[in-house]
């Protein structure tokens, strides 16, 4: 689916502003920790752990969570958030993406206002902490002091409603952390607790989006005591029929494989991955959606569906397709048929907010279990964005969908998975690594705009791209998403003239501060200075034009041959897109493969067939979205400078 009045001493250091290479962080938030540890008597050690697992310590300019949580606390006023979403044009493609089929026309979901007695509890705890600390709920929202004392305020408050004492040990935290999370059951509240000793235990340190320097340390003594939870009557999850980690909470919710109307069925196909077919991909998404939204429209025969969902404010996950069987969710059948979909929560629509650090570390331990199981390498080629899946033919590129959107911190995801970007080269590798670094790279957007406001500076894992070598030149162009040459903007959804951290490009020239990239058959600049790179040197595989080629075709799925198919079976085009991939460029190849269909137009199986071919086709990193090549098109050479 898509891509949500104390302390004024404080509020000129607890500022939007990024930290600059000469000022040095501020330590006017850890004073902050402090002081609401002091007045509410909750140890400083749990008051930074919860903050941390929530906002990892940012405040984000006062921007909302996609799931309408506020400042380091991550204290929740969807309300609030949701009437001040901002509308935007979001395309609407066949998220089936099957020539064998109509299309999918999946219904809209709804952007009423829900009111006050219509969200569950998890998501107003701004209202409960104003009410608790007498703090105005916009200061709750804005000033990151006042948001610290009202998590504090919360957590006491949780404390004395599980007649606990307000202890000085942490162990005695342990019901009142997990209470935090709101959830309601035992076993995601449980997952929660543990994080956040898991944090105590660890200890973090780090400079936050504002730049303010923060620093838990370790306390290996800290013990959970899982028993509080017994006294608190939450309910059992039942994990039967789940693919999950144990190091996660979730639940099975099936997604149903019914049919209705006229030979039509929904929302998804059955199938016996991997077995009949290999799966390649885990696309990453988030939903533009409510969670009880979420969750009814998996549950919709007419609508369309993925394996799994992620709850913003605790982690928490719901599974409803078996991973051997095709979700319809990334817009693109050849990708569909060979990956498993994530939904993240993000009801707003809300093109500047941001993710919990329970819900990242929540999906990094599922992607992790998922790549292993299924052999997945973990990198950008094969963890996809949905914004980087290509559209299957060239007129579908412009429908395809822009979530999870420049927010997604790609490198701090990658982090958690245990596969951090580094580089494994020098100047003459011939490939960068996109990598700037997340909470100072702060490029300016469009289409957030709020009453007239500029869109908020928010950490990013976006680099824009220039025609030349210089921040005045035009942005680079998408002629598959702009068939009449028009301009590229820096909307937040345009994709045209950006590449994301950890993907990977072939060199095309560097000049000073700038490093120029092959990127949809023409030269990409981005700024890369030496005191604060936004890439990292790599080496590896690129394609090129075999000899004698002026171009070759760029494909947006791995098709077999027309002859690879069985009598009675239409074969599927072998569709170029609109691009070409140039002699004298070369492209970072992500994968190799044969070519493949996954045939199932009819909610009957017994015809359903897996079609392979001979046709051998390289996976490359072709723009912002990855792309195809036919292996007897090109010639693999290494990516060493020429």
């Amino acid at each position: 689916m898509g891509t949500l009045a104390t302390g004024a001493l404080l509020l000129p250091l607890l500022g939007a502003a990024p930290p600059q290479d000469t000022a040095a962080p501020s330590a006017a938030l850890q004073h902050a920790f402090a002081s609401a540890a002091a007045e509410y008597k909750v140890p400083q050690s749990v008051l930074l752990g919860v903050s941390y697992l929530q906002s990892r310590w940012d405040g984000h300019a006062g921007a909302p969570s996609v799931s309408g949580g506020y400042g380091p606390m991550h204290l929740t006023d969807a309300r609030t958030a949701l009437a001040n979403t901002v509308a935007y044009d979001h395309a609407e493609g066949d998220a089936r993406g099957d020539d064998s089929r109509a299309a999918l026309k999946a219904a809209g979901t709804s952007r009423s206002v829900p009111t006050e007695s219509q969200l569950p509890a998890r998501l107003k705890t701004l209202v409960r902490a104003a009410g608790l600390t007498g703090i105005a709920a916009d200061d709750l929202r804005t000033d990151p002091a006042a948001n610290v004392r009202g998590g504090a305020a919360l957590l006491a408050d949780a404390q004395k409603e599980l007649g606990k004492p307000l202890s000085s040990d942490p162990a005695d935290w342990y019901g009142a952390i997990a209470s935090f999370s709101g959830a309601d059951d035992a076993s995601t509240a449980a997952t929660y607790a543990n994080d956040v000793f898991a944090v105590i235990r660890d200890g973090e340190q780090r400079t936050t989006d504002a730049g303010q320097r923060v620093t838990l340390a370790a306390d290996r003594a800290a013990q959970p005591q899982a028993a509080q939870l017994r006294a608190m009557g939450l309910k059992k999850t039942d994990t039967s029929g789940t693919e999950c980690p144990r190091t996660v909470s979730c639940e099975w919710i099936p997604a149903p494989y019914e049919e209705f109307g006229d030979g039509d069925y929904g929302n998804h196909d059955l199938a016996d991955r991997p077995h009949d077919q290999s799966i390649d991909y885990i696309v990453i998404h988030d939903t533009e959606a409510t969670w009880e939204q979420t969750l009814k429209l998996v549950q919709d025969p007419t609508y369309l569906a993925w394996h799994y969902s992620l709850r913003s404010t605790d982690g928490h996950i719901v599974q409803s397709i078996k991973a051997k069987d095709v979700g319809w969710h990334a817009g693109n059948w050849y990708v569909n048929a060979k990956s498993i979909g994530l939904e993240h929560e993000g009801f707003l629509a809300q093109p500047d907010s941001w993710y919990t650090e329970e819900m990242y570390r929540s999906s990094a331990r599922l992607v992790s279990y998922l790549a292993k199981k299924y052999d997945i390498p973990l990198d950008r080629q094969h963890i996809l964005g949905h914004d980087t899946v290509p559209g299957p033919t060239t007129s579908t590129i412009p429908s395809m969908h822009t979530d999870p959107g420049p927010y997604w911190d790609w490198a701090h995801y990658f982090q958690l998975m245990g596969k951090p970007f580094h580089p494994t080269a020098g100047a003459r590798g011939g490939v960068v690594t996109i990598d700037p670094q997340f909470a100072r790279n702060q490029p300016e957007f469009t289409g957030c705009e709020k009453a007239g406001v500029a869109c908020a500076p928010h950490g990013s894992s976006a680099v824009r791209l220039y025609t030349a070598p210089s921040e005045d030149a035009p942005l680079v162009k998408d002629i598959g998403l702009r068939p009449g040459g028009q301009d590229s903007t820096i909307d937040v959804n345009d994709m045209a003239s950006r590449a994301s951290t950890g993907q990977q490009y072939a060199v095309a020239g560097r000049e000073g501060d700038w490093t120029a990239i092959w990127y949809l058959g023409q030269k990409a600049w981005f700024k890369n200075p030496k005191k604060q790179p936004t890439a990292l040197n790599a080496k590896g595989l690129v394609v090129e034009p075999k000899d004698g080629a002026a171009s070759v075709p760029v494909y947006g799925r791995a098709y077999p041959e027309k002859e690879a198919y069985p009598a009675g079976m239409t074969p599927q085009a072998v569709s170029p897109l609109s691009y070409t991939l140039l002699a004298g460029q070369r492209y970072v190849i992500g994968g190799r493969t044969t070519g493949e269909y996954f045939y199932s137009p009819t909610f009957d199986t017994t015809s359903h067939k897996v079609v392979k071919g001979k046709d051998v086709y390289y996976e490359i990193q072709f723009g912002h979205r990855v792309a195809y090549v036919r292996a007897a098109d090109v010639r693999v050479v290494p990516s060493t400078v020429k």
